[in-house]
């Protein structure tokens, strides 16, 4: 195929490398002739780096730099062009512009493929003659590694355009997902439950930055916190994509932005790019210094009484005798025992009132952390300093000699806690994506695995939990808080009441709102 690149900027030129290297003739032009030699030179650098690292041979590099026609005018005639993708400034007019002269110099059967990646679709198709020859394509940056692209086709796009894209991106090793125009499309839109549920917990001061960022990647097994991750994709981007997507769905609770990050923003602490973000970062170390946690301080002798609350009492209960807790096995805690709730969308406060425990010997564990090395003990205001610490160290101890001591974090009660409303808030995302009809269940997991890296699509995450006691959980955080956020999804309560999985697209016959 022969395609045609309008913007050889860093998006261009990886869009470029891509497409030659899969074997595609690639045209790349753009209105600054400097631009179009800077990336010849950039990918000419990558494909040589790739070659010294045995990626590639040097004669495939030569080939495929071979393949890339730089043009003197981006609406140089073309007869032969296939395809147009257009990485031109993020901007309606401007790409209004670049594609009306494209209309001019290109053959009526040349399909137009905007990058956009903020931009509905169907406005920048509307500019044109004919807006049915027109779709999104949207990649993610470094093209080259990030196996991802989004289809997107517009309310009046061509119904054959978009399995074309799909097939074309399939024949160049990467994934393709079809999502429907809508605000963020998908990688954009699933990643917010991540980061707007992390700034929640942030504003209610639940824990710290470094602390969530912890619970995200030992808990959950992240690669990565969302406040790490918001640094390094820059604040003022992820700021201007929640505001845009909350806006876009009509102020979406699920969807609710923070208070947080307009001032952040207008300081300038972007993250990485401005040296300060929710970390600091030095001029020659791009990774956030270790933030150290608090040491270690009970003894760990102090018996322990669990609450019997349902789910996650018997695999707490597991957890302490392995690592060798003395348990109170009486019918209410004893006068010296600390008192243990394993809570599920509830809070420690709503424990101790229901079954008239102690405030002050009272925690919460999260019943998630357990199998992990990092357990979450939830104190409320009235906790005693000093049975916390004894909690934190009973929790701490290795399950036997061999064993690293476990990470214990502490903070505060909220429904819950972190790693539960974290997830939650992942899923649901997914869910009313799913539910609109937005894009299918496996769209929507390739896409959050291949471009957010998550150690799971988030409806097979969901899944892994089991729908039943998920939509438990919901419930019981949309009661405990009465926020509209929590509400959970009908994709959720039909499949748990159903018997079915989140990941199943079901039989319905009813038509999808994309």
């Amino acid at each position: 195929m022969r395609i045609r690149i309008v913007g050889a900027g860093v998006m261009g030129r990886g869009i470029a490398q891509w497409a030659a290297t899969a074997g595609h003739t690639v045209e790349l032009g753009d209105i600054r002739t400097e631009a179009v030699g800077t990336a010849m030179d950039f990918v000419r650098g990558m494909l040589d780096r790739a070659a010294a690292k045995g990626r590639t041979t040097e004669q495939e590099a030569a080939d495929t730099l071979a393949r890339i026609v730089p043009l003197d005018s981006p609406w140089a005639p073309g007869d032969e062009v296939e395809l147009v993708i257009e990485a031109a400034r993020e901007d309606l007019d401007t790409k209004a512009e670049v594609f009306g002269k494209l209309a001019e110099a290109l053959p009526a059967s040349t399909v137009f493929a905007t990058n956009t990646s903020s931009l509905s679709v169907t406005e920048i198709a509307a500019t044109l003659g004919d807006p049915s020859r027109l779709a999104g394509l949207h990649f993610f940056n470094p093209v080259p590694l990030m196996k991802i692209v989004e289809v997107v086709p517009g309310a009046a796009t061509r119904a054959d355009i978009p399995p074309l894209l799909a097939e074309l991106v399939r024949g160049t090793g990467h994934r393709a997902v079809t999502v429907a125009d809508t605000p963020g499309f998908l990688v954009n839109h699933a990643g917010r439950g991540l980061v707007t549920e992390a700034l929640a917990l942030l504003e209610e001061t639940v824990a710290d930055a470094p602390g969530i960022d912890r619970i995200a990647r030992d808990v959950l097994g992240l690669k990565m916190g969302p406040f790490e991750l918001m640094d390094l994709t820059g604040l003022d981007v992820t700021a201007a994509v929640i505001d845009t997507i909350w806006h876009g769905f009509r102020h979406s609770d699920r969807l609710r932005p923070s208070f947080l990050t307009p001032n952040r923003v207008t300081a300038g602490l972007h993250g990485r790019k401005t040296g300060r973000g929710w970390y600091a970062y030095g001029p020659e170390d791009p990774a956030p210094a270790a933030t150290p946690e608090p040491p270690i301080t009970g003894d760990g002798k102090r018996p322990v009484w669990v609450a019997d609350t349902g789910p996650g009492t018997e695999a707490l209960r597991s957890a302490l005798a392995t690592g060798g807790a003395v348990l109170d096995d009486g019918e209410l805690p004893g006068d010296g025992s600390v008192a243990l709730v394993a809570t599920w969308g509830t809070t420690v406060a709503e424990a101790v009132a229901g079954l008239n425990l102690p405030p002050a010997r009272t925690l919460g564990v999260d019943p998630l952390s357990l199998p992990t090395r990092r357990r979450v003990l939830a104190a409320t205001p009235a906790t005693d300093p000093e049975v916390a610490a004894d909690a934190r160290a009973v929790l701490a101890a290795p399950g036997d000699e061999a064993d690293e001591p476990h990470a214990v974090s502490i903070v505060r009660d909220t429904a819950g806690s972190v790693a539960q409303r974290l997830l939650a808030s992942i899923v649901s995302v997914a869910a009313s994506i799913a539910e609109r009809g937005l894009a299918t269940p496996a769209d929507i997991d390739t896409a959050v695995t291949t471009g957010l890296g998550y150690p799971h699509g988030p409806l097979a995450w969901g899944d892994t939990i089991g729908t039943p006691r998920l939509l438990t959980l919901q419930q019981a955080l949309h009661r405990t808080t009465g926020d509209p956020r929590y509400r959970p999804t009908r994709w959720l309560t039909e499949r748990a009441q159903l018997g079915m999985t989140l990941t199943d697209p079901g039989n319905s016959p009813f038509p999808q709102a994309g």
